[in-house]
């Protein structure tokens, strides 16, 4: 498989939010405000691009050479949960009011499921190191695409003429699903 058509397949087709249902939690709990949401996807994007190259060298220089690939779960969740302190520390020294907006979020980056879907995808796809660094970037600009976009609906959901027990959530999760048919449709061109 060429690259470009990994990056493509992954950022827009297998999308990991609308196809995958990864991240559902930051895509609704991030997304009421497009600035925030566009500054989750940067901070998950230098998570997943790292947590990454990360993961794939201690796979294939630790774990396979000392015959411990079972441990690979644990390890990459120990990698991702210091990447994300390491984020947290970043931001609230450099950019206090990005810290401050994205609130309890930050931290759920380290649960976040994407991130370690991606580790753990690019292992068990068998890509090398060149493929496992596209496929983070893709996933990561798919994520911030998807993340972006849903925040832009949801700011003109809040003053549009929705009936009152579509609100909220109802409303959110019925956007996200028409987003993810539309993602759907084009499944069959990568």
């Amino acid at each position: 498989m060429g690259l470009f058509s990994l990056f493509i397949g992954l950022c827009l087709v297998n999308n990991v939010v609308l196809s995958k249902f990864y991240a559902v939690c930051p895509l609704l709990g991030v997304s009421k405000k497009p600035k925030n949401a566009l500054n989750m996807g940067y901070a998950v994007t230098f998570v997943i691009v790292l947590a990454s190259a990360i993961t794939y060298l201690l796979y294939h220089f630790v774990l396979v050479p000392l015959d411990i690939k079972y441990l690979d779960l644990i390890t990459f969740i120990l990698v991702i949960a210091s990447l994300v302190q390491f984020v947290e520390m970043f931001l609230k020294k450099t950019s206090p009011e990005i810290y401050k907006a994205m609130g309890v979020y930050l931290p759920l980056i380290t649960t976040n499921c994407a991130v370690l879907g991606v580790a753990l995808d690019n292992i068990s796809s068998g890509y090398n190191f060149v493929e496992s660094m596209v496929a983070a970037v893709a996933v990561s600009v798919g994520f911030t695409i998807v993340i972006y976009l849903y925040a832009t609906i949801r700011e003109r959901l809040e003053i549009s003429n929705v009936p009152e027990s579509y609100k909220g959530i109802p409303i959110a999760l019925i956007t996200a699903g028409i987003m993810a048919c539309a993602i759907a449709g084009i499944a069959g061109l990568v």
